[in-house]
């Protein structure tokens, strides 16, 4: 395998991945055609320091794109041990992180493993980098994740006595790679046009196939009404989201409690309308139409066995059959190209789109504390009245007085 074959994944879900520490890894021969010196070693070590954050699923899914993207770089391209990188390495795995090889591009998100006869298997689809267009974009957001996230591992490395230095560290003028932009970057988002054929799609599917897609049109509304994570629905080690999160105050305003990024506990305000979808779910499962105080009941049931959803990679498939669904229906009824963009978007944008909605008319301070977002300059990057203001300021002026 050479530097432009499409490498395979490494490490799996966080559910499927399997305790480094109890499960040490000895060979690398499945993974690699020619061998790298110390790769098991660099592998092992990798998955400890992924492993570590299995108590923050967003957090772990950031971390092992970029510890992916870097080893099989390390492995396919530079030919070296992560020992072996130094200050100008990095600088040269930036630059081809910006710009990878077109057999490294996928044009879709699909899962890294597939299940095949009780196994998992390499996903054969599966590409590192992904491009909606024709032209693959590395952001600047992503720039910014690498070197954060490739720092900490140094320095977990470090901590383990593998390395002497962070050659990240050394790397004095970051901002030669991390180009500077005079507005706030654009939030990816659903129009309300693909919003609508969205809402609507699920809609139907429930009324179609009531025993499947009820829980899809439930999971809809809390991701766009709630500005949910997908994490936050789903039982982990930190957290069990359960019916009994949803309670009433002393006024009876009704208020849903959830531990998301950071591992911090917030509480977010339901609306009317969301409580009437969370009154519509629970009758379908025979529950009362309000939660109790306590009431262990899963928030998201299985529809085969006990329990609640475990698995980030359910809930992605359950939008994603929803995005589908609504696409075929914008090109039918004569919208490619809100259909191509919808195409596109994945199930954060749903939390993005209920942000921006809500942020046009409710206090930015209210919108914040709901979200779980620091400070308020996160929120206001989602305030974009001004720059609708710009361009329509724009619309007419003349080029020829």
């Amino acid at each position: 395998m050479n530097k432009h074959s499409p490498p395979r994944p490494l490490f799996d879900t966080l559910e499927e991945m399997p305790n480094p520490f109890k499960h040490p890894t000895d060979s690398l021969d499945h993974l690699l055609a020619e061998p790298v010196e110390n790769a098991v070693q660099d592998f092992q070590l990798a998955s400890e320091f992924l492993y570590s954050y299995r108590g923050s699923p967003d957090t772990f899914s950031t971390y092992r794109r970029e510890i992916e993207h870097f080893l099989q770089w390390c492995w396919l391209v530079a030919r070296k041990p992560v020992s072996g990188i130094q200050r100008e390495d990095i600088e040269a795995y930036v630059e081809f992180a910006k710009q990878p090889p077109k057999s490294w591009i996928g044009e879709k998100n699909v899962s890294r493993f597939v299940n095949r006869n009780g196994q998992r298997e390499a996903n054969g689809e599966w590409r590192p980098y992904v491009s909606a267009g024709t032209v693959y974009v590395c952001s600047r957001s992503g720039i910014q994740s690498l070197f954060s996230v490739l720092s900490s591992y140094f320095n977990f490395l470090i901590q383990e006595n593998h390395i002497a230095a962070n050659p990240v560290s050394q790397i004095r003028q970051k901002s030669k790679f991390l180009r500077k932009h005079q507005a706030k970057s654009q939030i990816r988002r659903l129009s309300p046009l693909q919003w609508s054929f969205v809402i609507e799609a699920a809609e139907g599917m429930a009324q179609q196939d009531a025993i499947t897609h009820e829980r899809t049109l439930f999971v809809m509304n809390a991701l766009y009404a709630m500005y949910l994570r997908i994490s936050e629905l789903v039982e982990t080690p930190r957290w069990t989201p359960q019916m009994g999160h949803f309670q009433p105050d002393q006024e009876g305003n009704w208020w849903f409690t959830t531990v998301g990024k950071g591992n911090k506990e917030r509480e977010i305000s339901v609306s009317d309308e969301m409580l009437n979808a969370l009154k519509r779910y629970r009758v379908f499962r025979g529950l009362h139409p309000l939660p109790s105080p306590g009431e262990p009941t899963p928030l998201v049931h299985k529809t085969r066995g006990q329990g609640g959803i475990a698995s980030t990679r359910q809930i992605r498939g359950i939008v994603q059959k929803c995005f589908d669904f609504a696409e075929e229906n914008l090109r039918r009824d004569g919208f490619p190209e809100e259909a191509e963009r919808l195409a596109a978007a994945t199930v954060h944008w749903l939390r993005h789109t209920g942000i921006s909605e809500d942020v046009k008319f409710r206090p930015r301070e209210h919108v914040r504390d709901d979200a779980g977002h620091g400070s308020s300059a996160i929120t206001d990057r989602y305030i974009d009245v001004e720059r609708t203001e710009r361009h329509e300021s724009a619309r007419r002026k003349p080029i020829k007085s």
